[in-house]
């Protein structure tokens, strides 16, 4: 028992100094490793397609090659449909964004001396400044995270390297992924080779199904609410659905944000025409209710096992500490860590500490005797520990 606790302890040790290790490798080059995570990201997400194409004869090279010469090109398609439209209005958006503020701040004025004064406070100056205040603080969040964007990822790397490297990345790493896999699984300890590898099927899994799902969900809502605003007539309707769609990964956030970029232009451009405003509020509440009640439920579902304050907390910490590369590892580790702690969990569950050497139970007025679960199922006393 001594040397088993031994090896437990050496074996912790090991991992913990391993895990840290890559913590700072990570920490230390954040700044040059976009390319390189969305190569490996790319090539992730692309092995299953690239086994298809091998179980239908073709060989591994040429799988890989055709499966990123289509994703490039869809990828560019996309690129120039979308960009050119998308662009264009916020160009357009970035030039009224003041004219806007202004006419919020005028029917904000007005609405003081109507029906709604007991919701404002102090005299008309104080309103201005404080929507002026707010507005100021807004415009300087979004210019610091763009700001940090650009200094935590594309200040070194720019973006004729980033298109340059991330593809070939991908093509080596899709194209040795599964001998990477065997070469790994191969350093494993033969002793705990099963479990190991459980937890990665579990792992992902988690992985897999929270990124497509979550992905699909995503392009469905950035379509469903760009076409929405769009047909109701919205400003900009396009650009603030897709803006939505696309952070809607965050959960109750994005919807938030989105919610209120669309109210604040429709009480610009159709008030006082009022049912206007409802209609566009209207459509982010039917999509809030189908990714509740349809999308989330069927694409994603509750078997990945990302709690969404967890999901928040992990996107803010990781983003914290490396960055825009934060950001893109931020779901993959914390479905892993997720994993992993209830993996632990389970094991506590079943282990001494949480039953005792003896197997007794303290409980009001009476002690009970439980066996572990391993106990159980072999049919006989637990073996005297000396």
């Amino acid at each position: 028992m001594t040397d088993q606790s031994a090896l437990i302890r050496r074996q912790v040790l090991f991992w913990s100094v391993a895990a840290l290790l890559v913590v700072l490798m990570l920490w230390v080059f954040s700044g040059i490793l976009l390319p390189f995570v969305l190569g490996m990201a790319m090539a992730y997400f692309l092995d299953p397609v690239a086994d298809w194409f091998q179980r239908r004869g073709l060989s591994r090279i040429a799988a890989t090659v055709v499966i990123l010469v289509l994703f490039i090109i869809a990828l560019a398609a996309a690129v120039l449909i979308v960009v050119p439209v998308v662009g264009g209005q916020i160009v357009s958006f970035s030039e009224r964004l003041p004219e806007y503020l202004d006419s919020l701040q005028a029917l904000a004025v007005s609405a003081r001396a109507g029906p709604l004064a007991f919701l404002f406070t102090g005299d008309e100056l104080d309103l201005k400044q404080d929507l002026a205040q707010f507005a100021s603080q807004g415009t300087g969040i979004v210019t610091s995270f763009l700001g940090s964007l650009w200094s935590s990822s594309l200040a070194v790397v720019n973006f004729v390297s980033l298109f340059v490297v991330t593809p070939v990345v991908a093509f080596y790493m899709l194209l040795d992924w599964d001998r990477m896999v065997d070469k790994v699984d191969s350093w494993i300890p033969r002793q705990h080779a099963a479990t190991v590898r459980r937890l990665a099927r579990d792992i992902d899994a988690s992985v897999a199904g929270f990124v497509r799902g979550q992905g699909s969900v995503c392009l469905i809502l950035g379509t469903f609410y760009g076409v929405g605003l769009t047909l109701v007539g919205l400003n900009f309707g396009l650009l603030i659905g897709l803006f939505t769609g696309l952070i809607s990964f965050i959960p109750y956030v994005g919807s938030a944000i989105g919610l209120i970029l669309s109210v604040g232009v429709a009480l610009v451009q159709f008030w006082p025409d009022w049912p206007w405003v409802l209609a566009v509020a209207a459509i982010f509440f039917v999509g809030q209710f189908f990714e509740g009640n349809i999308l989330q439920p069927k694409l994603v579902g509750a078997s990945v096992g990302l709690h969404p304050v967890w999901l928040m907390f992990a996107l803010f910490a990781f983003g914290t500490l490396f960055g825009f590369v934060g950001l893109l590892i931020a779901v993959p580790a914390a479905a892993a860590v997720g994993v992993l702690v209830r993996f632990a969990l389970s094991q506590y569950l079943r282990s001494e500490m949480f039953f005792g050497r003896s197997g007794l139970v303290e409980t009001p007025g009476r002690i009970e005797t439980r066996m572990p679960p391993q106990v159980i199922q072999s049919g006989g006393d637990p073996e005297p520990r000396g």
